[in-house]
């Protein structure tokens, strides 16, 4: 047996891998790679092949793998490996060691026994009654253990009282070293002296994944720190899935009455019993574990993408990736001069903006967004990642005109606690990588490119601008050719240059269907354009005609109408029908 240890830029991981001899390993990046090495770049999702022997490890390149396998300074496709020797991938250093493991002194078995299942399946139950009241209790055991300590308790009485023959019970495993170590146990009877459970067979039945079985010959040592000094004559033991790792049964008794068959199939009775507690406690385990990662990835994903990950959880199509987004950038205006005014409240302010960012948040995963990183009181969403859609686009735009309403409901409701807020909200279309990020326990998402800046300084050009929810052109496109008009509608704004930037951007306005805003009718959203037309080409005095028919509840026409009365109503000489923002917006 060895264990692989990693050093990575030169520091030693407290990543560690136990190789079985006779056992065949993958390592890789990839979630499906039996041996996950995920912190280094240049590693492939399936790159070299370990196979353990008694004597080393042999290394190979898969075919697959883009990066060189270095051994001693030289490119390698394949080589063996004795103990302290190493090879290299990208900045990981991983290095084989050997493991010897040693049990008491003088207390080797004088028999064991890896116990084949079908050797247990005629086994019958001569208290079957007792057996079944005691595994009644296992699933609330389970549901109602808080932490993993409480878990192990629990498991260790319910195994003595399931268990007559049973003097002790302990809860193993491997330690983050990859050895043997005891994180409960249970006597029966004290005796003044505790357990001490056999370490060549923990270290067998977590290699072998299967129960061991040792009997000891209590005359050969009477050393009071080993195995048997408490009479204990035998002992098996059976790994079980735990939440987060494995872990194993240890159950010991004294020494069986001598020739007794009763007492041979009594024995086989108790090991069928704890594989089958083993098995129900993995099982409700796997489904605790899926569980919360449901839980924790239900806070971004819409229930489409959940189900498209599928009930294993397959977060290989979250790796991050270059793909066409939407990115929606929605903020609350005014806060920081809110927690200025409210600094004496500052719980109560948060209970708010908490509650702002919940109504931010289910209008993206309502609409099938993925809900990416909180900025203080701005939330991000965008579309296109995992999964692609052509329906990617309307769908940001229909979350932004949703959390548009949720607030314009809540202003009309005095005493809603966000009738004093209002957002705004700036959605891009382009490309970018998107993707996971974090550990496989736990996974946060977020996107990175350009894209994601315009979509932030669209919303904070809604501000100038007056309006609440600004797009680029792409979407605008999008919009007059896809979207009902029941659904939304839009209107250019300007062609504008925003500060430190280098392409100009012709912005629109999403406006919601006239049914729900009247007052703005497609009437008037026709005239504002003619109106927008006429300042691009430089025909100031008409286009002040035009927007000057919108409602008077409308501000979008207050920014064009400034410059207009700036300059008399006449384009300067160098008109270009661009306008330069002079400082970022916001």
């Amino acid at each position: 047996m060895f264990r692989l240890l990693a050093f990575h830029n030169g520091r030693r991981l407290d990543r560690e891998f136990l190789l079985i001899g006779g056992s065949t390993y993958i390592l890789g990046r990839g979630a499906d790679a039996g041996l996950h090495a995920d912190w280094d770049d240049r590693i492939s999702r399936r790159h070299v092949e370990l196979h353990a022997e008694a004597d080393g490890v042999t290394v190979r390149k898969l075919p697959q793998s883009s990066n060189p396998l270095f051994v001693d300074g030289d490119v390698s496709a394949e080589a063996t490996l004795a103990s302290g020797e190493a090879f290299v991938i990208g900045a990981t250093r991983f290095e084989v060691q050997q493991v010897t493991q040693s049990d008491s002194p003088g207390s080797r078995p004088i028999q064991q026994l890896a116990i084949n299942r079908q050797q247990l399946e005629g086994v019958r139950y001569d208290d079957a009654a007792k057996r079944i009241e005691v595994l009644t209790s296992l699933p609330a055991v389970i549901r109602e253990s808080g932490v993993e300590r409480d878990l192990h308790i629990r498991l260790a009485s319910l195994l003595l009282a399931g268990v007559q023959n049973a003097d002790g019970v302990a809860i193993v495993g491997l330690s983050e070293s990859q050895r043997p170590r005891v994180f409960h146990q249970e006597q029966r009877f004290e005796t003044g002296r505790l357990m001490q459970p056999s370490v060549r067979l923990i270290s067998e039945a977590m290699e072998q994944q299967t129960t061991i079985l040792h009997v000891w010959d209590d005359a050969e040592t009477k050393t009071e720190q080993y195995t048997q000094v408490a009479g204990y004559g035998w002992a098996w033991c059976t790994p079980f899935t735990d939440i987060t790792t494995e872990r194993a049964f240890y159950i010991t008794g004294r020494s069986l009455p001598e020739n007794s068959a009763a007492s041979e199939r009594r024995l086989h009775a108790d090991i069928k019993f704890t594989e089958f507690i083993a098995d129900i406690v993995g099982s409700l385990q796997r489904q605790r574990r899926l569980e919360r990662q449901q839980s924790g990835l239900r806070q971004f994903f819409s229930p489409p993408i959940l189900e498209a990950l599928g009930r294993d959880l397959d977060t290989s199509m979250l790796e991050p990736r270059e793909c066409d987004v939407t990115v929606l950038f929605c903020d609350l205006r005014g806060f920081s001069h809110r927690a200025e005014e409210e600094s004496h409240n500052l719980t109560g302010l948060l209970e708010q903006v908490s509650l702002a960012l919940e109504v931010m948040t289910s209008q993206i995963l309502r609409f099938g967004g993925v809900t990416g990183d909180f900025q203080g009181d701005a939330a991000l969403g965008f579309w296109g990642w995992p999964l692609a859609s052509d329906a990617a686009p309307l769908n940001a735009c229909r979350a932004a005109l949703a959390i548009r309403e949720e607030f314009s409901k809540a202003q009309a409701d005095p005493d809603h606690p966000l009738k004093d807020f209002e957002t705004s909200i700036g959605i891009a279309h382009g490309r970018a990588v998107a993707g996971k990020i974090g550990t496989r326990e736990q996974v946060k998402v977020t996107v990175f490119g350009p894209v994601v800046n315009l979509a932030s300084r669209l919303e904070s050009m809604t501000r100038e601008l007056h309006v609440s929810v600004l797009i680029d052109e792409f979407l605008d496109k999008q919009i007059r050719e896809k979207l009902p008009k029941d659904e939304g509608r839009v209107r250019r704004l300007l062609q504008v240059l925003p500060y430190g930037m280098d392409r100009t951007l012709l912005v629109s306005e999403l406006v919601p269907p006239e049914s729900h805003c009247p007052a703005l009718t497609d009437q008037h959203l026709a005239d504002f354009e003619k109106g927008v037309a006429l300042f691009i080409s430089g025909q100031w005095s008409e286009a002040w005609k035009y927007l000057h028919r919108m409602p008077a509840e409308d501000r979008a026409q207050d920014y064009l109408s400034m410059l207009i009365t700036q300059h008399d109503r006449k384009s300067p000489a160098d008109w270009d029908g661009i306008v330069h923002m002079k400082k970022k917006s916001g």
